[in-house]
C-alpha cells in the first residue's frame, strides 16, 4: 500500500486486519445518544499530512493513505499506532471507573478543535470557551484524606462561582509533569449540584493513564496536571465548559450546567523519551545478547547457529517493582525490534523519541506482544523472542521476510486504564 513504511509493527496483519480495527475507542451507541445526538454523523476526513510519519512495527494495522482514512494519529514522531475513532465527545465507563475522553465532535460540515484549557479555544460552536485556570475561589469543597487513598469530598451548600479551579493540596517529590508526558493518576469525583459521587479510578482500583495536554480528555483532567510534580494531590473544580458543557451527561446523572469536583492524585509522570532504569542482567545463553544504549536503540546480537524457536520465549533483563500488567490495560513502552537470524534492527521507538502505547489483549499488536507483555511488571525491561506464528506468519512486511522470528527488547514504562488513542 502506498505511503506505508515497510516492516512496521503497524503493518498489515497476516490474513487481513482484525475485526474492530486495532486501536479504536469503542463507544456504545447508547452513550453517543446521551451526548446530545452527536453520534451517527459521518466523520469528515482531515487534511492530508504534509509528510508521512514512520510506522511502528508492533501493531497489526498498517497505515492507510490519508485519502482512504483521514484519522488522527498519535503525537508527531510517534508513528502510526492504529486507527483512532473520529470526532465525538465521549464518556467511557471502564469497570466502575470513569474515563473522560474528549475529541472533536462533528458540526454542520466544518471541523473544530477539541476544547483545551486555553480560554480562547472553544470546545465546539455550541459550547462556552474553557475559562482560564485559577488556583482558588471564594467557595471551595473540603477535602480530607491522604494521597494514594480515596479522599472524602464535602461540597459547600453555597453555589459555585463558575471558576475553573486547580488548587494543589499537597506537593509530591517526583518529576514535574510537562505537556505530552504520560501520566497515571487516581481520582475521585463529585457533582457539586447534587452532592452525588461520580465513579472514579479509586472505585475500580486502576489508575487512569493518558498524555497530559493532548486534548483527548475533558479539560478537567486533560492539562490540569501539567506543572505539578508526581506525588501531588490536586483539587479541581470544573465548570460546565471544562466538563460536559450545557448538555451534561444523563447516563452519569450530571445535569445541564453542573459543576464537577475532582480530587486528582498524580501517581507517575513519564516523558515520551523515557527508558527503564536499573541494573541489567544478561539473558539466558540461548537468547540473543542485548547491549543497552541508553535512549538510543538497543543492539541485539543473535546466537550463531541458533534454530528458530517454535514457541514464545521471554526473559526479564531489568526487574520492575510496579504492578503486573493485566489484559485489557493500556501500557506505555519503549522498544527495539530486530530479526532473530541476523540481529538487523527494523524498528525502534527510541529512534523517534516517542514511547508506544496500546491496549493489551485486544489484538491491536502482534500476538507475541499480547502474550509476552501481559503478566510482566511495570518498570521491567524484557526480551521477547517471537516465532513467526505469533508475529507476521507467512507474510513479508518490508524488511521483515515471511516466516521470520522476531526479537524485541521492551521497556514497560506504565500501565493503567485508557483507550488506545488517549
Amino acid at each position: 500500500m502506498s505511503g506505508a513504511v515497510a516492516g512496521d509493527p503497524a503493518a498489515s496483519r497476516p490474513g487481513g486486519p482484525l475485526a474492530g480495527e486495532g486501536e479504536s475507542i469503542v463507544v456504545p451507541p447508547e452513550m453517543l445518544k446521551q451526548q446530545a445526538g452527536w453520534g451517527g454523523t459521518p466523520v469528515e476526513p482531515r487534511e492530508p499530512a504534509k509528510e508521512e510519519e514512520p510506522q511502528v512495527f508492533a501493531s497489526t494495522v498498517r497505515r492507510q493513505d490519508l485519502s482512504e482514512a483521514g484519522y488522527d494519529e498519535n503525537p508527531p514522531g510517534a508513528g502510526k499506532l492504529g486507527v483512532i475513532l473520529g470526532t465525538v465527545l465521549a464518556l467511557l465507563l471502564v469497570g466502575s471507573g470513569v474515563t473522560l475522553y474528549m475529541v472533536n465532535r462533528p458540526d454542520s460540515g466544518s471541523k473544530t478543535k477539541a476544547a483545551d484549557s486555553a480560554p480562547s479555544t472553544p470546545a465546539a460552536p455550541t459550547q462556552d470557551p474553557v475559562p482560564p485556570i485559577k488556583d482558588s475561589a471564594k467557595v471551595l469543597p473540603t477535602v480530607t484524606g491522604d494521597f494514594g487513598k480515596k479522599p472524602a469530598i464535602e461540597v459547600p451548600k453555597d453555589a459555585p462561582e463558575g471558576t475553573f479551579v486547580v488548587k494543589q493540596l499537597s506537593e509530591g517529590d517526583g518529576p514535574k509533569v510537562n505537556k505530552n508526558d504520560w501520566v497515571s493518576v487516581d481520582f475521585a469525583a463529585k457533582d457539586w449540584a447534587t452532592g452525588k459521587d461520580i465513579a472514579g479510578s479509586y472505585d475500580n482500583g486502576k489508575p487512569q493513564l493518558y498524555q497530559a495536554g493532548s486534548g483527548k480528555l475533558i479539560p478537567a483532567l486533560d492539562s490540569v496536571v501539567t506543572g505539578h510534580k508526581a506525588g501531588s494531590r490536586l483539587l479541581v473544580v470544573a465548570p460546565p465548559a471544562a466538563a460536559f458543557g450545557a448538555q451534561g451527561n444523563s447516563g452519569m446523572g450530571v445535569g445541564a450546567k453542573d459543576n464537577l469536583v475532582f480530587v486528582i492524585d498524580v501517581r507517575q509522570a513519564t516523558a515520551p523519551d523515557a527508558t527503564v532504569q536499573g541494573e541489567m542482567t544478561d539473558p539466558p545463553s540461548d537468547f540473543p545478547k542485548v547491549k543497552d544504549n541508553g535512549k538510543k536503540a538497543a543492539e541485539i546480537t543473535p546466537v550463531p547457529g541458533s534454530a528458530d524457536p517454535t514457541d514464545l520465549k521471554s526473559a526479564v533483563l531489568i526487574q520492575g517493582k510496579g504492578k503486573k500488567v493485566e489484559s485489557g490495560e493500556k501500557v506505555v513502552v519503549q522498544y527495539t525490534g530486530a530479526l532473530y537470524k541476523d540481529g538487523k534492527k527494523f524498528d525502534s521507538s527510541l529512534d523517534r523519541g516517542q514511547a508506544f502505547s496500546f491496549v493489551t489483549g485486544g489484538g491491536s499488536v502482534i500476538e507475541g506482544w499480547d502474550k509476552g507483555i501481559v503478566g510482566q511488571t511495570v518498570g521491567s525491561r524484557i526480551e521477547l523472542v517471537i516465532p513467526a506464528k505469533l508475529g507476521y506468519k507467512d507474510q513479508a512486511s518490508g524488511p521483515i521476510p515471511a516466516n521470520s522470528t522476531l526479537v524485541f527488547v521492551v521497556d514497560i514504562l506504565d500501565a493503567g486504564v485508557g483507550s488506545a488513542d488517549s
